[in-house]
């Protein structure tokens, strides 16, 4: 089996694993715990926080470990939430987890803008720039699309911050840029930045959220004041320990490179084959994604076939394949019927180049032979 959506899931390190199982089966201990075993297991937890800090050029700042890229996007948004009217901005192409909290925010009452998308998959940053104003209490655009791999232009979003909702703080979804590209919240002056373990080969379950200052956000969980008190229960030690060994086992800017060739070799690989000009690609500057349409086809019914084919593409998000359209594809203005034959190719940097060039051939060919029957 191929597996190419690695943007839903990695397969966590070996190595890592055994971190896990290290920490969930001998160094076991509470955290909270006033015992010195106990504190030894706190101060490992440190560790981790210093190097997610470093890898994101964090000078300052907190780290708080949560259950994975949901809640922390959810304490994010909900969390920096006051009394009053305020008036939010989300770009229309935010994960599940950030554009339904935006939903809720305008259930509630709050002033909630939606902003559109280029062709590119981009946030449009000249309507962005005419919904911005001194009452704007939070903006939310996330860093890489996790549907077609776009990139937003974080300084450019910082300088329409300074110049129109200088008061405003700044979320970003960074999980599918996480580990993948350089990252540096001082640069950006990023507030907020999420990330999740399992994203870069750690385990489920565990992921962090960075808060360049605390006293700008509130608790949205409740209890014994684990986390600074802003995300109260039991902390996932092993979780949070297989994170930070999965954090070192990666090279950022080796990782890139090989993917980028894995990239090149799975798009010539198709051009190749396709005489007709039959399959197109959202073209971006992210080689780990791509949004491939086949004309024609319902991406739906290529994704089946592909499985039994012994390959595994993407439809979109793993968090909403179980709805009917695509908001963020419609968003850049691309036709309903093409949006249907969409999947989405996701790569990883420990796979090799025969195997990428055979699951373009076979995603080609199973392509084709659907083609034959229905055109």
């Amino acid at each position: 089996m191929i597996y190419l959506d690695n943007a839903a899931t990695t397969k966590m390190f070996e190595s890592a694993l055994q971190v896990y199982k290290d920490y969930a089966c001998d160094k076991f201990f509470n955290p909270s715990a006033g015992y010195e075993v106990a504190r030894n297991v706190a101060k490992d937890m440190e560790g981790v926080r210093a190097q997610i800090k470093a890898i994101i050029s964090a000078k300052n700042g907190t780290i708080i470990f949560t259950g994975g890229a949901t809640e922390s996007n959810n304490l994010a948004i909900l969390g920096s939430l006051r009394g009053g009217k305020c008036e939010y901005i989300f770009s229309q192409g935010e994960h599940p987890s950030v554009y339904n909290v935006a939903k809720e925010l305008e259930r509630l009452g709050q002033i909630v803008h939606f902003i559109p998308l280029t062709k590119n998959g981009e946030v449009d940053y000249d309507l962005l720039a005419q919904h911005l104003n001194d009452k704007t209490r939070l903006i939310s655009i996330m860093l890489v699309s996790n549907e077609t791999g776009a990139i937003n232009d974080l300084n450019r979003v910082n300088e329409l911050r300074k110049k129109y909702s200088p008061s405003a703080l700044l979320h970003v979804d960074g999980v599918q840029a996480f580990c993948k590209f350089k990252v540096d919240v001082e640069k950006s002056s990023i507030d907020l930045f999420t990330i999740s373990a399992h994203k870069f080969h750690g385990p489920k379950g565990v992921g962090a959220l960075y808060v360049r200052d605390a006293n700008k956000l509130k608790n949205i969980i409740f209890g014994g004041g684990q986390e600074g008190n802003y995300r109260s229960g039991t902390e996932n030690v092993p979780g949070i320990m297989a994170m930070g060994k999965a954090i070192d086992c990666i090279d950022i800017e080796k990782n890139l490179h090989v993917v980028e060739k894995l990239n090149k070799i799975f798009k010539d690989t198709i051009k190749s084959l396709d005489k007709d000009n039959q399959i197109s690609f959202v073209e971006t500057q992210n080689p780990y994604i791509i949004s491939v349409a086949l004309k024609a086809v319902n991406g739906e019914t290529l994704m089946r076939a592909l499985q039994d084919n012994g390959v595994l593409v993407g439809k979109g998000s793993a968090c909403s394949t179980k709805k009917s359209g695509n908001r963020i594809l419609e968003s850049m203005g691309i036709d309903k019927n093409i949006i249907k034959s969409h999947i989405r190719v996701s790569f990883d940097f420990l796979q090799d180049q025969k195997e990428i060039e055979d699951a373009a051939k076979i995603i080609y060919q199973t392509y084709r032979d659907i083609w034959e029957r229905v055109k």
